[in-house]
């Protein structure tokens, strides 16, 4: 990876309250298809509300929430914290 000036981390580990950018997706293709029509693409701004089984997040003014086996594939950049 080319970007060294940032951690990247799955969502699943983005402490709840905290704000981060998705940097890439990890998976099959369909996977990645399905998140990026979701609203979870690259570059998406994705508030982690809470959880650690079941993932709560907000992205594009939406509340969703995800298993903590799909978080672990959106891989993130933690930009601030809530």
């Amino acid at each position: 990876m080319h970007r060294t000036s940032a951690a990247l981390l799955p969502l699943c580990q983005l402490p709840a309250g905290s704000i981060g950018l998705i940097r890439q997706l990890a998976g099959n293709a369909a996977f990645c298809q399905r998140v990026r029509e979701m609203g979870f693409g690259e570059s998406a701004s994705v508030t982690k509300i809470s959880g650690s089984g079941t993932i709560l997040c907000q992205i594009n003014g939406t509340r969703m929430a995800l298993s903590h086996d799909a978080a672990k594939n959106i891989l993130v950049e933690q930009v601030r914290r809530r």
